[in-house]
């Protein structure tokens, strides 16, 4: 049973609306528009929200969507049946006063009974051919199929050694019965054959005899020198033992205090305000670097033109009508390659082409539009929309705010083990006191040896870069820390509660790194998160991971979910993607992760210094993807 169904043009006017409850759908409906369709995540036909779920289907020609909305506990195997029938009555009742906009113009005055009419009958029509497709039973195999059909009386009888005879169909093998090379059927082989044999045997033999013997050799030659035995490899700048002190760096020396000293006075400063967006090579430059390359080819006469590009294949499909799926197959497919080798989770490559192909199928091309082209552009506005935040994380604005209300601002960072979380959360931590915020690190955690050691070193080294002198004798930077073996909940709220009593502007949570399958750790995450409440929760992720990424988002989202009490949990707010400097243009895993979770990318780390900080730009990223 159907909850809804209507029609409605990508303007968002209503043509027609059915509705079988007193159930208010507006709420569900925009958001299937303004999470899936809106954000190119429509490769998927089914979304669900809480108990509803709604399956739809576009119409790029008359630029319609028909929306249906039935409970999600129900299975309705006739809705993809019912949406096409139904979609066919529409476009042949209405095409022609669709195209020419005639029905948008008299909305009010549409025959809605009319078309209920033809509704209700269709719905039946399929509600009658899922019930008829439910009651088909399953079609047992007849016995002539069966493998005792084969079998006879006589199969069945035992011989008197004991031993069954085969069955007629199942013939005994034949063994063969490999004769001397000599004999074949008892037959001699020719004479001439035989003297080829006997010849090389012959030779053979005088060969073996011209061979020395071991004993004979080992007289004649020389004896070898005594082995020395093995001796150790020595490697270019191993050094040795009295290297040592000059290696040594549990101290610091003045030489490297005045090296110090002159690298941070060059980065001070140099973090005021918003973060610079990541510097990606942009598509202009790759495009004068085609330019260059075909003049280069043009010079060469006898050399055959060639059209590099992934979609050099589909440069003759030239349009004037509408495109099916069967005519962008090709494209679509290599399109995936495309994305899965730049590093795309498979899945998400695969959802990106259906997205495509939904966005563009039934649509009509101009005369001087090609399918390669329309592809293209196509995915670059889906990587696009899907990489835009669907809202802007502030943080400088946020901390402001909670500031004034005499509160500090709480960020939480989680991830996986070793993708550089206390790295990073120094380098946020650098850009936040650049804009004279005053930080406090909780060092939550209590299990990696050397956890707490690491953010104490960053602490002192972020305290030499704004010493106190600058700022009134405050440390900018103060690390709350319990050692290890400790609740990281209970330290974590220890330290917001030292913040909030100090009239320290921000505390930044470093968690233990976790595998999103370790049920306990994920457990003892989302304790700290329900206990404490962050501001923002985020998630650092490498750059380096392929269909890895999925997994770690889902299962994380999953886990703080599912792991909470809380009605609404707090789940992950955005993302911090590391090691982007060492993909060149592999950026596949910022649609991954984006893509999963519908969080923005709100850091990216560049590199080993504090000031290798940068925002995720979206047109650079979807440039260096399409390469």
């Amino acid at each position: 049973m159907l909850d809804l169904f209507t029609i409605f043009t990508k303007g968002g006017i209503v043509l027609f609306c059915f509705r079988a409850t007193d159930h208010f759908f507006a709420p569900s409906v925009n958001n299937l528009i303004r999470n899936v369709i809106l954000q190119e995540r429509s490769g998927s036909k089914t979304y669900e929200q809480n108990e509803l779920a709604l399956q739809y289907k576009m119409d790029n020609e008359l630029d319609i969507i028909m929306v249906v909305a039935f409970q999600k506990i129900l299975k309705l195997s006739y809705l993809d049946k019912f949406l096409s029938d139904i979609h066919l009555a529409f476009r042949d009742r209405y095409k022609n006063e669709v195209m020419d906009g005639s029905l948008v113009s008299r909305i009010g005055s549409l025959d809605q009974d009319t078309f209920k009419k033809l509704y209700e009958g269709i719905l039946k029509s399929a509600e009658k051919w899922g019930r008829e497709q439910t009651k088909l039973p399953k079609q047992m195999k007849s016995f002539e199929d069966s493998m005792k059909s084969k079998k006879t009386v006589a199969s069945m009888i035992e011989s008197k050694s004991g031993s069954k005879p085969s069955a007629p169909s199942q013939p005994k093998k034949s063994v063969k019965i490999v004769e001397d090379e000599s004999v074949k059927n008892g037959v001699p082989l020719s004479p001439s054959r035989e003297d080829v044999i006997a010849e090389n045997r012959k030779r053979l033999m005088e060969k073996m005899s011209n061979k020395k013997s071991p004993k004979e050799t080992s007289k004649k030659e020389p004896k070898s020198p005594k082995s020395k035995g093995k001796t150790a490899r020595v490697w270019d700048l191993s050094g040795t033992t009295k290297d040592m002190p000059s290696l040594d760096r549990s101290k610091d020396k003045p030489e490297d205090m005045q090296s110090n000293f002159t690298h941070q006075n060059d980065m001070v400063g140099t973090m005021k305000g918003v973060i610079q967006d990541l510097e990606v090579e942009s598509e202009e430059d790759y495009d004068e670097e085609e330019e260059s390359s075909d003049e280069e080819s043009s010079n060469q006469e006898s050399a055959p033109k060639k059209s590099g590009g992934m979609f050099s294949l589909f440069k003759g499909f030239v349009g004037s009508k509408s495109v099916s799926r069967e005519d962008m197959q090709p494209a679509l497919e290599k399109l995936r390659d495309h994305l899965i080798g730049k590093n795309v989770a498979s899945d998400i490559a695969a959802k990106l082409c259906d997205s495509v192909a939904l966005k563009l199928e039934g649509k009509v091309l101009g005369t001087f539009e090609t399918v390669a082209n329309t592809v293209k552009n196509a995915l670059e506005q889906s990587l696009v929309q899907i990489l835009s935040p669907k809202r802007r994380i502030d943080i400088i604005r946020d901390a402001m705010e909670a500031k004034r209300s005499h509160r500090p601002y709480v960020m939480a960072f989680c991830g996986v083990n070793g993708v550089g979380k206390s790295t990073n959360l120094a380098k946020i931590c650098f850009w936040l006191i650049e804009n004279n915020f005053s930080v406090l690190i909780a060092a939550c955690d209590t299990f990696r040896a050397g956890a707490v050691e690491q953010l104490r070193t960053h602490t002192k080294h972020l305290n030499a870069l704004h010493p106190p002198q600058r700022h009134g004798g405050r440390l900018m930077v103060n690390l709350y820390e319990k050692g290890y073996g400790k609740d990281a909940a209970g330290i974590a709220m220890e330290a917001i509660k030292h913040a909030s009593d100090t009239g320290i502007d921000v505390v930044l949570i470093d968690t233990a790194g976790r595998m999103q399958d370790n049920e306990p750790l994920m457990r003892a995450l989302t304790k700290l998160i329900k206990v404490n409440d962050p501001d923002l929760v985020l998630f650092v992720g490498e750059a380096l991971v392929g269909n890895e990424a999925v997994d770690q988002l889902m299962k994380f989202n999953q886990a703080l979910a599912d792991y909470s009490s809380n009605e609404n949990p707090h789940i992950i707010d955005g993302i911090v993607l590391t090691k982007f400097d060492t993909i060149d243009d592999k950026v596949g895993a910022a649609i991954s992760m984006t893509y999963i979770t519908g969080q923005p990318i709100v850091f990216v780390g560049t590199g080993q210094t504090y000031t290798d900080l940068k925002a995720i730009n979206s047109k650079a990223v979807v440039a260096a993807l399409m390469k």
